[in-house]
């Protein structure tokens, strides 16, 4: 199923950071090692990390008012081929994940890393996105 939500501009500068004002990153990924790998350090560097799994759970996420300072996305066809996530990646900052062997067209993004990787290179470059003060 193709979602289609939007960003309103207007409040995103205001909700880069979660209500402890810790900066906000969107883990998207169908991977549960990676995901809760990347949110366990993000979270261990004060910065807010929530796991998705589904475009959909992208959408609830942000109609519920969390947007993303830094998005990390896994490119598989379900996640990177979505028309909204691709419009989300359009306007955040974007690290992806992609396989050496699984081919799936990668949308334009500030970094990409080949499996295998650490999720400590991740997390590195989340935190230099962010501290760059990267926003849509």
């Amino acid at each position: 199923m193709q979602t289609e939500w939007a960003i309103p501009r207007t409040a995103y500068a205001s909700m880069l950071h979660s209500m402890d004002k810790m900066p906000v990153v969107f883990v998207i990924a169908r991977d549960w090692s990676l995901r809760m790998g990347v949110r366990a350090e993000l979270r261990e560097r004060s910065i807010e990390a929530l796991g998705m799994d589904a475009p959909a759970d992208v959408g609830r996420t942000i109609a519920s008012g969390h947007l993303p300072a830094v998005v990390v996305l896994e490119a598989i066809p379900e996640l990177a081929g979505d028309p909204a996530i691709q419009k989300l990646v359009e306007r955040v900052p974007t690290i992806l994940i992609a396989s050496r062997t699984e081919t799936v067209p990668l949308p334009p993004v500030d970094k990409v890393f080949y499996r295998p990787v650490r999720v400590g290179e991740i997390v590195a470059r989340v935190h230099e996105l962010i501290a760059r003060g990267h926003a849509a």
